[in-house]
């Protein structure tokens, strides 16, 4: 039986990342190019967005040769997303972002598409679109981000409202008028709900009870953008590799987690761009051996 396809619509980015590594000015980013770089170490993946003419290059030297199908990624002439954060205590702080590439974008997600959906972070409005033209999907996922969430709040309960399964930090859950997790995934009717708390780890809730897998502390943490949408990524693609086997969440959340610890491995997508599936088992191993099986 062949597997669902898996399908990512987000951002694509021109990011300027401060921390402890400098400076970086345009560096190559987004929730969509994020989650399908990780992804694609597991599973093939399809990529929807918008990018402007000014990083459309870009690009198409990051998917090249990866099993990407960027045929749904729209080239606008407007200016592509651009990001601003600085790196503090080992997490973004938002600096704000220039998103004028949504107003002439109008989202068209395959109508026929049947698969597995992740609706990466971006303007909610479009988020919101975008998760309207997905919801015959078999599975359908969405991620926050917390300026956004603060922003717009409206428009990011309504993608929360169409999510199956929903992604969030300790902060946009909080945002989100969240205070128990398994309560708040009820009362939304998900089924599933998965927060990231960086080096505290990555806990799902599930109707079958809480997993938690812990982040790996032996390796290096240069950059922290991206690791939220390689969480994603990475859980996602493994988990339908097993075709949804219920007693495999925490071990995909496991891969999850391993793509986040190669993300955050240097600056913005360098890290994912040189990775391997095998530096990507090798890691899943290391996470594997850290954890508690089964429901908590």
């Amino acid at each position: 039986m062949t597997s669902p396809e898996l399908l990512v619509a987000g951002s694509i980015a021109l990011d300027r990342l401060q921390g402890e590594f400098g400076t970086v000015e345009d560096e190559l980013g987004g929730s969509a190019l994020y989650f399908a770089l990780a992804a694609s170490l597991v599973v093939p993946v399809r990529m929807m967005g918008p990018v402007g003419r000014d990083g459309v290059s870009l690009l198409h030297d990051a998917v090249a040769g990866r099993p990407i199908d960027a045929s749904l990624v729209e080239v606008l002439d407007a200016p592509t997303y651009r990001w601003r954060a600085h790196q503090e205590g080992g997490r973004n702080i938002d600096l704000g972002s220039r998103d004028s590439i949504y107003d002439a974008w109008q989202p068209k997600p395959p109508p026929e598409f049947r698969g597995w959906a992740f609706v990466g972070s971006m303007r909610p409005d479009r988020q919101a679109q975008v998760m309207h033209g997905l919801v015959g999907s078999e599975l359908l996922a969405a991620d926050a981000m917390l300026s956004y969430v603060r922003t717009q709040t409206p428009e990011a309960r309504d993608v929360l409202h169409h999510a199956r399964w929903y992604f969030c930090n300790r902060e946009e859950f909080a945002a989100l008028g969240g205070r128990e997790p398994e309560t708040f995934r009820r009362e939304w009717d998900l089924d599933g709900l998965v927060i990231k708390a960086g080096p505290d780890g990555v806990t799902a809730y599930t109707s079958e009870g809480m997993v938690h897998v812990p982040a790996p502390k032996t390796h290096p943490v240069v950059d922290t953008t991206g690791a939220g949408d390689a969480v994603a990524a990475g859980m996602l693609a493994h988990w339908l590799a097993t075709g949804a086997d219920a007693r495999a969440v925490q071990e995909s959340v496991a891969w999850g987690v391993a793509c986040a610890s190669l993300t955050i491995a240097d600056i913005g997508l360098r890290a994912l761009l040189s990775a391997s599936r095998a530096q990507l088992i090798q890691r899943v191993e290391e996470v594997m051996k850290t954890i508690t099986p089964g429901p908590q």
